[in-house]
């Protein structure tokens, strides 16, 4: 993918900028200084590119559980902030930049003013060669045609780049996704769906067309069903279950009828993003998928969420359910969740 050409400006310099990457700093910073540009700044400081680099960051680490590897400290810096500034997994996206921007806090001030000591001298160091004072010294004439200029606590962008970056704005953020996605894709090579745990807010899809047309069937056909976690039996009653993923939604990325079963609404609550265990849950995760797969079959065999199970059974109408295959299929995924930093239920 390439950058938007320019018969006036240096594009080649800036799309050298991304050539060697060992951390994602490069990708967040730029994408913060797009957003700001969007924005209509123009000088913009320092504290609030490092706080929109924490809060773009802020689901893919805290939520998603990405890995950015062990020379990567942005993580580190989300993981610190949540618990320095009282934030929660879910906090508004606007309301980290605010509370990141205005902070008092000592330690959080350390945790941002850590990416002042490379990052900003350091991407456009295409334009220039030298040492970080020698770099900060060269950015202040845009003669050199330069993206910005460099200050103590800001940077100004040249006056040059501003109608490029907002006219390709769209098309520079997605050349910074898609490379960040590569990067991170490289350090987590058995984590599904990727890009779309660098960009989309932990917000979900409804479930209720896999209630209404597929576990409505089950619950009319067997009247109640055992939670496989608390064993109370449930009615279809949307007070008193939910649609939970087995392994969560925060790893898979998805909603297949496969990884979806009715439990007990409070316990969802307590369960969130932990992990199931095997050797205690999976029998009966097991049965009720079965179960459920045999009603739904009887009443529709066109039933669309049916061949959602073709991912795991190929060849369902002539061998039938395999228990080895779907834990095979289900063991693997939370394995690798929960070396990716997902928790556990507890025995």
């Amino acid at each position: 993918m390439d950058l938007p050409h320019s018969q006036y400006l240096p594009v080649n310099k800036l799309a050298s900028v991304f050539t060697n990457t060992s951390a994602t700093y490069k990708f967040y910073w730029f994408l913060a200084i797009l957003e700001l540009v969007e924005e209509g700044n123009v000088k913009i400081s320092k504290k609030k590119i490092f706080a929109r680099m924490i809060s773009n960051a802020w689901y893919t680490v805290n939520y998603f559980h990405v890995s950015f590897g062990k020379q990567d400290l942005i993580q580190d810096s989300v993981r610190a902030i949540i618990k320095i500034e009282n934030l929660t997994i879910n906090e508004n996206r606007n309301r980290i930049n605010s509370i990141l921007e205005n902070t008092n806090n000592i330690q959080t001030i350390k945790a941002l003013n850590h990416f002042d000591k490379n990052v900003p001298h350091w991407f456009i160091s295409s334009w220039f060669s030298g040492t970080r004072n020698e770099i900060y010294l060269l950015s202040q004439n845009f003669d050199y045609g330069c993206l910005y200029r460099l200050e103590k606590d800001h940077i100004e962008i040249n006056p040059s780049w501003i109608s490029y970056l907002k006219l390709n704005s769209k098309i520079l953020k997605g050349f910074c996704y898609w490379n960040l996605s590569l990067f991170l894709q490289k350090r987590n090579p058995n984590v599904p769906d990727i890009p779309n745990k660098i960009y989309k807010t932990i917000a979900r899809n409804s479930l209720i067309k896999q209630t209404n047309e597929y576990w409505k069937f089950v619950f009319n056909e067997l009247g109640a069903i055992d939670c496989i976690f608390t064993n109370k039996k449930l009615v279809f009653d949307e007070k008193k279950y939910a649609l939970d993923h087995f392994v969560p939604h925060a790893f898979v990325s998805h909603d297949l009828i496969w990884n979806l079963i009715p439990i007990d609404k409070k316990f969802n609550s307590f369960k969130s993003n932990r992990l199931p265990l095997i050797d205690k849950h999976f029998d009966k995760f097991y049965t009720l998928q079965k179960t459920a797969f045999e009603v739904v079959k009887s009443y529709s065999s066109k039933n669309k969420y049916l061949e959602e199970y073709l991912s795991i059974f190929p060849d369902l109408d002539d061998s039938g359910w395999d228990y080895l295959r779907f834990k095979e299929t289900i063991q693997p995924l939370i394995t690798i969740a929960s070396n990716n930093g997902f928790s556990y239920m507890k025995e």
